[in-house]
């Protein structure tokens, strides 16, 4: 098993590995797409035809990527239909990403799946864990996801919140870290 696959499974990883020359690799073959998401215009067609290539996989007619969008991996994102990622957002997607049916994503939201270990020892060390955007989620603006998180069905997280812990379906959290202010209404 390859670098790409133990981190997509989640766990630790030595980033001296020599299978880490293909993450680097992959990098830096999809930065060149990312650049070309970036810097060029696209209808948005051409756009989710880019960011098919990057991901690995057809993404859904029915899902807008907006530009610019940064990752650093970019092919352990998975994008469901009717999604809408807006403007400036990055994925640290190693980990695994999943983005479910209907979610929709404010601008400048982060989602992190990777760690570093504690110890100045185990600082190369990687320590993966995917992050889950269950169906009808919606994520404000400067939101920033956390590795292991998944965030529950229909919630909503407020503008600027640091997502540390699962959220629970139908919830509506706020804050850094962010915690539950009530349900969702409706």
């Amino acid at each position: 098993m390859d670098a790409l696959d133990k981190a997509l499974k989640g766990g630790v990883l030595d980033y001296n590995e020599a299978d880490f020359k293909l993450v680097d690799q992959t990098v830096e073959k999809n930065t060149q797409i990312i650049n070309e998401i970036n810097y060029q215009n696209h209808t948005i067609d051409e756009r989710r035809e880019l960011f098919s290539r990057l991901f690995g996989y057809q993404v859904p007619s029915t899902s807008d990527i907006k530009a610019p969008f940064n990752a650093d991996l970019g092919c352990h994102t998975f994008v469901k239909g009717n999604v809408f990622i807006n403007k400036d957002c990055f994925f640290m997607d190693l980990g695994g990403i999943w983005i479910d049916e209907g979610a929709k994503l404010g601008p400048r939201v982060s989602l992190i799946t990777v760690n570093h270990g504690e110890a100045p020892a185990e600082r190369r060390t990687l320590i993966t864990k995917s992050i889950h955007i269950e169906r009808n989620v919606w994520l404000g603006t400067g939101v920033t996801v956390l590795p292991g998180v998944t965030i529950g069905e229909n919630s909503i997280v407020g503008a600027a919140s640091v997502v540390t812990k699962d959220v629970a379906p139908n919830s509506v959290v706020v804050g850094s870290p962010a915690k539950k202010i009530r349900d969702v209404r409706g």
